[in-house]
């Protein structure tokens, strides 16, 4: 059972501590259920075509290196939209972007599926890829919003819990995917019944997201202690006639709003690569079955859905800083056990301990950059379009490192990556406000450490 916790945002967003005055209203408990809902669809709209990428590449008759550069057509969409995505958030609300975004990435799921399996086009399945990718993109903006806007309703950190739900939608997704495979329904079969449910479920997920009516109480003011926490001075980018709010091109400017994008760089560089190479790498480089290459992958999204839910605790009692360190220590960690194993059991060791360190850098960096209401859609804007160029266009490239020296030792990158996210993790500080007890003076001795 959740502790009651005050419904009062603070002036510093993401990241303030509990008062403990009572139960969350209605509105919030049913805002906290719709962004749950709208994180595990995302997740499943994601698995349903990874899930079907073999069928798909025998479809189109595609190799190796055909099918890594075919990935690209989502990166290519999702880096379109997402500076955008935030902007416009801004300007016509979540609620109304995520509508958006899910009619276009699921209507691409869709298109694409048909032409690969049904048309066997390359051609026509590169735009489909194209719209999936912009519209899950968007989608991604939208429901990290409106899910930090919960979390300072809230007042604690619920963040992991809601990534949580999209590795938990992979999970089931894959899972489907599996059953579809093993009973040779086509891809486009498969795709059009997911469609039409996760449509459904998003629109009435979507109409109890919380109501968009300005900045949080008492958020005037935290422009100036949030530039003081960042040793900064306001950007002269702001919005003209709203004081405190960044313009697009002022976020990008910002050291804070980069360096948080680099941890979730890392973080998701970390995540996609174990989408797309877990399983290929140890069936090629451990001699594994098929099946057991399946297993793997599914060890390491359970290890990180796990990891999500039990983030939720360890940072309301650590703060961000330890957690982050230790996390992306235990990710690259696994990678190494994952490449240097020489013994499958130990490879899957690894990628259980892969998947707990790949599981909060996403999470933790949206709060980061939703720490001032203001100016959040911007800034989760520049972080999640860092962190999703990452997550769809490193493993391709990867795949492609592969083919000179193998997808296992290719793998190698991503301890590697690992670094710059240590060297940066104090950024992830909260700007501003009160914290949970502890939980202020535990990240300020992280930090300065």
């Amino acid at each position: 059972m959740e502790p009651p916790v005050s419904t009062t945002p603070s002036a510093a967003g993401v990241g303030a501590g509990p008062t403990r005055r009572g139960a969350p209203p209605a509105p919030v408990r049913a805002a906290r259920t719709a962004v749950f809902v709208v994180f595990a669809l995302n997740g499943i709209a994601f698995a349903t075509w990874a899930s079907r990428l073999p069928t798909t590449r025998d479809d189109l008759g595609l190799s190796q290196a055909q099918l890594g550069l075919l990935l690209l057509c989502i990166a290519v969409g999702s880096v379109t939209a997402l500076p955008t995505a935030g902007p416009l958030a801004a300007r016509i609300g979540t609620t109304r972007l995520v509508r958006l975004a899910t009619v276009l990435g699921l209507g691409g799921l869709a298109w694409a599926s048909f032409a690969a399996s049904a048309l066997h086009s390359v051609p026509l399945t590169v735009v489909g890829m194209v719209f999936m990718g912009v519209g899950i993109g968007a989608w991604d903006v939208g429901m990290n919003l409106e899910g930090a806007l919960v979390e300072q309703h809230l007042g604690r950190a619920i963040m992991p819990a809601f990534h949580a739900g999209f590795s938990g939608g992979t999970v089931l997704s894959a899972g489907v995917g599996a059953l579809m495979a093993w009973g040779g329904v086509p891809v486009w079969v498969h795709a059009a019944g997911v469609v039409v449910v996760s449509l459904a479920l998003l629109w009435w997920s979507s109409g109890r997201f919380l109501p968009e009516d300005g900045p949080a109480p008492g958020a005037a003011g935290a422009e100036h202690a949030a530039s003081a926490a960042q040793g900064t001075t306001a950007d002269p980018a702001v919005t003209a006639g709203e004081p405190g709010r960044l313009s697009a091109l002022g976020a990008w400017r910002e050291p804070r709003t980069l360096l948080i994008g680099v941890l979730v760089l890392s973080a998701a560089f970390t995540e996609g690569t174990a989408n797309d190479w877990m399983a290929i790498a140890l069936v090629d480089g451990y001699g594994a079955s098929a099946a057991v290459g399946a297993v793997g992958f599914a060890v390491f999204l359970a290890a990180m859905t796990a990891a999500r839910l039990a983030g939720q605790w360890a940072l309301d009692r650590w703060g961000r800083v330890p957690v982050l360190r230790a996390t992306t220590g235990l990710g690259a960690t696994g990678a190494l056990l994952v490449v240097f194993g020489e013994w499958l059991p130990l490879a899957l060791v690894g990628a259980v301990l892969w998947g707990a360190g790949a599981a909060l850098g996403f999470p933790v960096g949206i709060s980061a950059a939703a720490d001032d209401p203001r100016s959040a859609a911007v800034r989760v804007s520049v972080v999640t379009t860092i962190g999703y160029t990452a997550f769809l266009a490193g493993p391709p490239l990867l795949g492609f490192l592969g083919q000179h020296v193998g997808v296992l030792d290719a793998l190698l990158v991503v301890a590697l990556v690992a670094v710059p996210s240590l060297l940066v993790s104090r950024v992830a500080r909260p700007a501003a406000g009160p914290q949970p007890a502890g939980h202020e003076r535990r990240d300020a001795a992280a930090g300065t450490a």
